[in-house]
């Protein structure tokens, strides 16, 4: 257990899910920078809790602010029948409860407080939550044009009529259009994007959005609110089930769940658990009833370099232990989790000191990212590992498309390409094109932009899982789903498992049962 009064972390690394917007005259325009910032530090000094900046203002949210709650976890699946009066005692609140997980959120500034919660019976630990940064939004050169493409594009479903045909490689390079083809498009299957803020009305989200179930963990701010012209939910719930209007999602009729966990990137533990229990528990209890879950956001920890710090090993495996009891409660009820494996570049076979959450907890998917390097130049390559990729067998379980900027940060090119698609066109750096096309907030409805990131490769393989589901009947328990990714995925790399691909890169058409 932690003495808050003296508690210290010399650093804690979060990994940032990278990603780029841009866009070009026609369009939105993505500008290359000098090189990828991969990794985001946030340093946490030793702290007294009465004099700690406590947030009240979610708006403005800085990182390894404490928020001024605690997750508290019991030995047992249950909470203390007499928890609250004992946390009140210690001079604490609770504020919330998670019963299905054994967990509950309290609220306190008192300075003694821990000292005295800590000997409670039935609890195992008691965390302090922190504002951490998990997604790291794009950076852009230049302003962002916009084009308004309603008036202009045709009804879903038919992704040959999408405005922006053309534009997109990923789903081809998984071999989706085949499974679409075949009647293969996620109808039915219900996919719960954990995220930032998802432009509800834009006309490739809104088809397949059940606004209703969607909602928001963020105090004080609604699903569909969020930050700038980018808003990363938005772009990733694109990529899992984009309707067919201006782009094709890889489930393009699955069902979208909109959870807002995170604002501008930013987010406390609390609300990503939150947001995972609320998708993992069925409709009739009042949840969300997502079959997948997708995370494309990411905090790792240095577990070999702060193992020794005071407090941290406390700290860690609470966390942990948390996040493994939510994990594990989604599957069991029968939801698929996956969650992107970050972009820190590092390999975890190697690098045996880290740890990622929620990539590493039980029963989640880990997918790491691949792209072509000139696309438009005639390269094919589009299962090579992106330069920012973290792999390793230990962290990764599949790979799939989420685009990469490596051939203007790695190979030093930097000429401009024209991509001609069926209805419109776009002239920008070649490497603009081998990133992920997908919605964007934008200043209207009907907004795109290019983005590269494990982010990006998460929602894809979302929506391989959600053809899967709709492929067995409509349910199919998460054993199932991995077990049938495993099967259809290509073995690239080194036979069987590696570092790179995991079990393989995933085949849309293979994993619905098409030869």
């Amino acid at each position: 257990m932690m003495n808050f009064k003296s508690f210290k972390f010399s650093h804690l690394a979060v990994m940032a899910s990278i990603v780029l917007v841009g866009c070009d005259s026609n369009l939105m325009q993505v500008e290359p920078v000098n090189e990828l910032a991969l990794e985001e530090k946030t340093y946490l000094g030793g702290f007294n809790l009465n004099e700690l900046r406590e947030v009240t203002d979610y708006s403005n949210l800085r990182q390894g602010d404490f928020t001024g709650r605690f997750l508290v976890l019991s030995k047992g699946p249950n909470l203390p029948a007499n928890l609250e009066r004992s946390i009140a005692q210690a001079g604490g609140e609770v504020v919330k409860t998670f019963p299905e997980i054994g967990v509950a959120v309290v609220a306190s500034r008192a300075g003694d407080f821990y000292s005295k919660a800590r000997s409670i019976n039935g609890l195992e630990s008691i965390t302090p939550d922190f504002l951490l940064q998990f997604t790291k939004e794009p950076e852009i050169r230049g302003e962002a044009a916009e084009i308004e493409i309603s008036a202009m594009a045709g009804e879903p479903f038919n992704y040959q009529s999408a405005f922006f045909d053309g534009f997109q490689w990923a789903p081809a390079s998984i071999d989706a259009p085949k499974a679409w083809e075949h009647g293969f498009t996620g109808e039915g299957v219900r996919v719960a994007v954990i995220d930032g803020g998802f432009h509800s009305s834009h006309i490739d989200l809104a088809p397949n959005l059940d606004v209703a179930s969607s909602r928001s963990t963020v105090p004080g701010f609604n699903f569909n609110q969020d930050t700038g012209t980018f808003w990363h939910g938005t772009h990733v719930a694109g990529i899992v089930a984009a309707a067919g209007v201006g782009i094709v999602g890889i489930a393009p009729k699955a069902t979208i769940i909109g959870i807002k966990s995170l604002h501008s990137g930013s987010g406390a533990f609390e609300w990503i658990l939150e947001g995972i229990l609320y998708a993992a528990t069925p409709r009739s209890q009042g949840g969300a009833g997502a079959q997948v879950i997708n995370m494309s956001l990411g905090a790792e920890f240095p577990i070999r370099e702060l193992w020794k710090e005071e407090g941290f090993r406390e700290a860690f495996q609470e966390l942990q232990k948390i996040y493994d009891r939510a994990t594990t409660y989604a599957f069991q009820n029968g939801v698929t989790v996956i969650a992107s494996a970050g972009n820190g570049a590092s390999n975890y076979d190697v690098e045996r000191g880290l740890f990622k959450f929620p990539a590493q907890n039980r029963h989640v998917l880990s997918i790491s990212s691949t792209g072509p390097t000139g696309w438009l130049l005639g390269n094919t390559n589009f299962t090579q590992l992106a330069y920012y990729s973290d792999h390793g067998k230990a962290l990764v379980d599949f790979a799939a498309p989420g685009g990469t900027l490596g051939l203007w940060v790695v190979d030093g090119y930097d000429g401009f390409c024209n991509l001609v698609g069926t209805n419109a066109s776009s002239t920008n750096y070649c490497e603009v094109f081998d990133m992920v096309f997908s919605s964007v907030r934008g200043n209207s409805n009907g907004n795109y932009s290019w983005a590269q990131g494990t982010s990006m490769a998460a929602p894809a393989a979302a929506g391989v899982a959600a053809l899967i589901i709709q492929a067995n009947g409509g349910t199919l328990p998460p054993a199932q789903v991995r077990a049938k990714m495993m099967q259809s995925a290509t073995d690239l790399g080194k036979p069987g498992q590696d570092e790179i691909y995991g079990h393989g890169y995933v085949n849309a058409a293979k994993a619905v049962g098409l030869n």
